[in-house]
């Protein structure tokens, strides 16, 4: 069953990208708010669901404790939202999926751990595909249509929205080896069983209160909010979420399988991106993304050893 669940979470998670992307627009000022919120809604509705039907004893104040984990996931899908109102789907999900990587050197950097060589050579690839993709759009016809429409510091700020979600993802994941620690957790009333699931609830508890605030904040500058005109994105909302949730029992079974067929979430949102979205890259960043996937699957490989 694992390897059903494994399947699932990456069709799903790349089914989501799509209609992230589907349901972004570039006039629409307020519309990465909107995905917000609808993403905080069906995360809270999960939570509320999990709570009511498991026998776990939560206690509230395990909101402020994970509070630093899920700040930075939720900052990080923020960016994301941000960045695809203005950049193909196709480029900023291979970038964003290097956060596995910038993961492994904030472990280098701050705990002295030690990687493979092989996983050196994984994230040399990955910064060659990264060196390559800024070059080429740097350089390339896409970057001057988008500054000519966007205006300069616009078109650089949207460019570097991958980054940010990447960085910041990776420090989420980063402070996520404590809290998920019986030995250093701060997560109260926690048991080997439940640390997991506890630290996903205050994630999407979290989640759900910054949606809510998104709301009032939208409402207090008179944005409308028409549920019925948001179907792409409570769309992604919910694949977002049902891959949240069929992610941990892919995790249970064998990890070291699940973890390198999960890293294959950039490459259905790229396939997606090109059928449905009819998106086009030039030849040169084609290339480099497939760099770029391949340093973050043998990373994966190499992960799951």
């Amino acid at each position: 069953m694992w390897l059903f669940f494994t399947l699932a979470t990456t069709l799903l998670w790349g089914v989501a990208e799509l209609f992230y992307k589907k349901g972004s627009h570039e006039e629409e000022r307020y519309g990465h708010l909107r995905v917000c919120i609808l993403v905080g809604a069906v995360m809270g509705i999960h939570a509320i669901v999990t709570l009511l039907t498991s026998d776990i004893t939560y206690d509230p104040r395990n909101l402020i404790a994970y509070l630093p984990v899920s700040f930075c996931y939720i900052l990080s899908m923020a960016c994301s939202f941000f960045g695809i109102r203005f950049i193909e789907e196709s480029l900023a999900d291979p970038i964003e999926n290097t956060a596995g990587a910038m993961c492994s050197l904030l472990c280098v950097i701050f705990l002295g751990e030690r990687i493979a060589p092989a996983v050196w050579v994984a994230i040399g690839i990955m910064l060659v595909g990264i060196l390559g993709v800024s070059y080429t759009e740097h350089k390339g016809e896409g970057n001057t249509s988008r500054r000519q429409r966007l205006g300069k510091r616009l078109a650089i700020i949207a460019f570097a929205m991958p980054f940010c979600y990447a960085f910041i993802d990776a420090l989420g994941s980063f402070l996520d080896i404590f809290f998920l620690d019986m030995k250093t957790s701060p997560l109260i009333g926690i048991t080997e069983e439940n640390i997991e699931l506890v630290a996903n609830i205050s994630y999407e508890l979290t989640f759900a209160i910054c949606g809510l605030l998104l709301f009032l904040f939208m409402k207090y500058k008179g944005v409308k909010f028409q549920l019925s005109k948001q179907k792409d994105k409570m769309a992604a909302a919910v694949c977002e979420t049902a891959g949240q949730l069929t992610y941990v029992y892919a995790m249970s079974g064998n990890g070291a399988i699940a973890a390198p067929i999960l890293s294959c979430v950039c490459v259905v949102s790229l396939l997606l991106s090109r059928i449905f979205l009819k998106e086009k890259l030039t030849k040169r960043q084609y290339l480099f993304i497939t760099i770029i996937i391949a340093g973050i699957l043998m990373l994966a490989v190499l992960e799951g050893e």
